[in-house]
């Protein structure tokens, strides 16, 4: 764990010089001016914060305790000396992200966290490590138990799962073209796109980390198409730089639904249905938005994604 933690120290100082390289590379080649730096900036402050004085007030450890308590109780133990083992954890890993990652977009609750990094409008490199800092408030990692469980060493799956993170650094790229056989089972830049894209065709698609083998099984898998450029950002784009307001802004929406609520039925709803979901039906879900354009515009999307419902977020 010593060796990986100095991996991240260099991987954090190579992370921010290759998002500095990016933002000077395409600022010279289309213009300084379309390049969004106070994005940018905002994103460098929302990692900077995240990682240290949030770290220090909100240990790994709190987390990491009930992992250890689940493996202890774990139906058996696979062997970590044979490359076997080390393969099921990275699977197990990827299949957990995969879960966890698809509910931070279809449940309100993590959603109101994972909207910040879908808050920029404009797709780079820096926008890879905007991730939000209520993330280990909301109980993201209890998706990462059942691997524990299944015999996998939760510091072994935690430190894939860094790495899962670090392997998505470049795949926030929009100059990198489609990459052939890669894009079958691999997370690619062209997939990532469509998964950061707000259009109605691409909501709800591709949620895998390194593998999109998931995607694939489970019918979420949407593939980038030339005749519909990605349009990036939230669905009701947001227009601030004010970084409280895009960390907190979903949060305060939550609580204003939940004034609103007149039943348990509408606090479960508000809470766990997708962002968007209203009591009345007439929300602002994916599927509720696509059901109008259906009605209106005669639109079908032509994906091979399934029936999910990736929220609406509000500014």
């Amino acid at each position: 764990m010593a060796v990986l933690f100095t991996i991240l120290k260099i991987a954090v100082v190579i992370v921010l010089v290759s998002s500095l390289a990016e933002a000077l590379a395409l600022s010279l080649l289309r213009g300084w001016s379309n390049y969004d730096w106070k994005a940018a900036g905002v994103s460098v402050v929302d990692f900077l914060v995240r990682e240290y004085p949030l770290r220090w007030l909100v240990p790994m450890a709190f987390w990491l305790h009930g992992l250890d308590w689940v493996y202890q109780h774990r139906l058996w133990t696979l062997p970590m000396d044979n490359w076997t083992g080390w393969a099921a954890c990275f699977l197990g890993q990827e299949f957990c992200y995969y879960w966890y990652h698809r509910a931070a977009h279809r449940v309100r609750w993590f959603w109101c966290t994972h909207a910040v990094h879908h808050s920029p409008n404009d797709l780079n490199l820096s926008a890879a490590y905007r991730f939000g800092w209520t993330g280990k408030l909301t109980g993201t990692l209890l998706f990462f138990s059942l691997a524990p469980l299944l015999g996998m060493p939760p510091r072994i799956v935690l430190m894939l799962l860094s790495l899962n993170l670090l392997y998505q650094f470049w795949i926030h790229a929009t100059w990198i073209p489609r990459l052939g056989p890669l894009e079958w089972f691999l997370n690619t830049p062209s997939a990532h796109r469509v998964h950061h894209a707000s259009n109605l065709e691409y909501l709800d698609g591709n949620y895998g980390g390194v593998l999109i083998i998931f995607d694939r099984l489970f019918g979420t898998y949407i593939p980038e198409r030339k005749e519909v450029p990605c349009r990036y950002g939230l669905v009701h784009p947001m227009r601030t730089y004010n970084l409280l307001t895009i960390e907190f802004s979903q949060w305060r929406g939550l609580w204003q639904d939940l004034k609103t609520a007149r039943s348990a039925r509408d606090v479960f709803g508000y809470l766990f249905r997708p962002p968007g979901w209203r009591p009345d039906g007439n929300g602002e879900t994916t599927e509720d938005l696509r059901r109008r354009a259906a009605l209106t515009e005669g639109f079908l999307p032509s994906t091979s994604s399934g029936p999910g419902e990736r929220a609406v977020a509000s500014s």
